[in-house]
């Protein structure tokens, strides 16, 4: 049975019917990437189609996963707009691998109780802002506002939540208390934003960008709330399933991977290009070349998933009440990555 991977934006809803009718069909069909068949292993792979998922877009738009899995694996792409999204494609069986942000990974790790995913790698750190208006210049002046964040619960909206907490103002999940954050697409955000109904917005790049170029200007840069100025961002995760399955595919895709991340850090200018044109697929419209040039200073990839960020962002969000504590305990199998490194006679990641 032929599969028609799809490469568009999709919505939660939208993707839950798409996942339950994939997990239906490969079921009947016999699924190569689960059952382990004759036939050549599909790697179904999703991604958001943004900056900080640089490492896939360009993994994908120059081919380097093609060539780093060989002919034995058939790569299919997905691609997501939201990490719960994505999360659901790995729960119902449609996705065996997805670049994802770190709360995300946290909700499906804890959900499934450890049980259904791995991290197997970093990809990102930074590309994080609070933009607000002009006027706007101290915390205080917050008080009242209203900002908005990609999704309650998501990453951004757990850091700007937990940050306005330490400067000692309140939030509440309906949008009251002291300030009112408003769970919304970053796209309307930038709609939003020019016409006044909010005052700012804590999103990831490129619409840190867009709100500047709109009028607005950064009042936190994130990486000044980290250790060295480095988090977590978007890291790669497996199904447990398939990496039991095929640890061997798993392998190769982290030598994608690195390889992609190679190519990200080492040829900047092609690697703009690739974004652009690659979103362009996938959106009908190519990421203005200057944008993505103008926000990729702000990012950093690498390999390292930085995981002591990703618990902290789990304290946090246990701080602002948008989750229950969890131990995290397994969640992390950075074996192939440090074999790929240490073959390249690069430094080893610590396995948390």
């Amino acid at each position: 049975m032929r599969r028609l991977p799809f490469r568009r934006l999709v919505s939660l809803a939208t993707l839950a019917v798409i996942g339950v009718a994939t997990a239906g069909t490969t079921a009947a069909c016999g699924d190569d990437s689960a059952s382990g068949g004759s036939g050549p292993v599909t790697l179904r792979l999703g991604y958001f189609p943004n900056i900080t998922h640089a490492p896939a877009v360009v993994g994908v738009e120059q081919g380097i996963f093609t060539e780093k899995l060989g002919t034995d694996v058939e790569l299919e792409t997905k691609t997501f707009n939201a990490g719960p999204a994505a999360i659901e494609a790995i729960f119902s069986g449609a996705l065996d691998a997805t670049y994802i942000g770190p709360n995300p990974t946290v909700n499906a790790f804890s959900k499934s109780k450890g049980e259904a995913v791995r991290v197997v790698s970093g990809a990102a750190s930074g590309g994080v802002a609070l933009v607000v208006k002009p006027e706007i210049t101290s915390v205080e002046q917050l008080r009242g506002r209203k900002l908005a964040t990609p999704q309650l619960g998501n990453t951004q909206d757990v850091a700007l939540r937990h940050w306005l907490k330490e400067k000692g103002l309140t939030t509440t999940k309906e949008g009251g208390a002291d300030v009112t954050v408003v769970p919304q697409e970053n796209a309307q955000t930038v709609e939003t934003f020019g016409s006044g109904a909010i005052d700012g917005a804590w999103v990831p790049e490129p619409f840190v960008s867009r709100l500047v170029n709109a009028g607005g200007k950064v009042l936190v840069d994130e990486r000044d709330l980290w250790p060295d100025r480095k988090f977590v961002i978007t890291n790669l995760i497996v199904s447990t399933k398939f990496l039991k399955a095929h640890p061997d595919v798993v392998k190769k895709l982290v030598e994608g991977q690195v390889a992609a991340n190679e190519f990200v850090n080492s040829r900047p200018d092609e690697s703009h290009q690739a974004v652009s044109r690659h979103i362009g697929k996938i959106t009908g419209k190519p990421l203005d070349v200057k944008l993505i040039k103008q926000a990729w200073p702000t990012l950093e990839f690498t390999n390292d998933p930085i995981a002591s960020s990703l618990r902290t962002g789990l304290d946090h969000a246990v701080a602002v009440e948008l989750t229950q504590p969890v131990s995290l305990d397994g969640l992390y199998d950075l074996t192939y990555l440090n074999e790929v490194l240490k073959a390249q006679g690069r430094t080893e990641v610590v396995q948390p």
